[in-house]
């Protein structure tokens, strides 16, 4: 899949995972009361550096830093550029 962003170095691109928007006990949430999601599917990832090996890939979901990375958008869809060091975890 060819995607317009090309991400250098240990950079990866994500796209955010929507928020679940019912509780287990069926309550649903209104937008203010969403978490801001966490969990999101990787794009696209830069080559790595000699000191950094990439080890997520597209189509991986992962959990990342909420606090980390820039929002971009392209395409009409939004992204979030980070370091790989801001991804904690691939999730199954």
């Amino acid at each position: 899949m060819s995607f317009g962003i090309k991400p250098i170095n240990d950079y990866v691109v994500i796209k955010l995972v929507e928020a679940e928007e019912k509780t287990k006990g069926g309550i649903i949430l209104t937008g203010n009361a969403k978490e801001k999601p966490q969990v999101a599917e990787v794009i696209a990832v830069g080559p790595g550096t000699e000191e950094v090996k990439i080890v997520v890939k597209p189509g991986e979901k992962v959990i990342f830093s909420p606090y980390g990375g820039t929002e971009v958008k392209y395409g009409g869809e939004e992204y979030k550029v980070l370091k790989q060091e801001n991804i904690y975890a691939v999730v199954d």
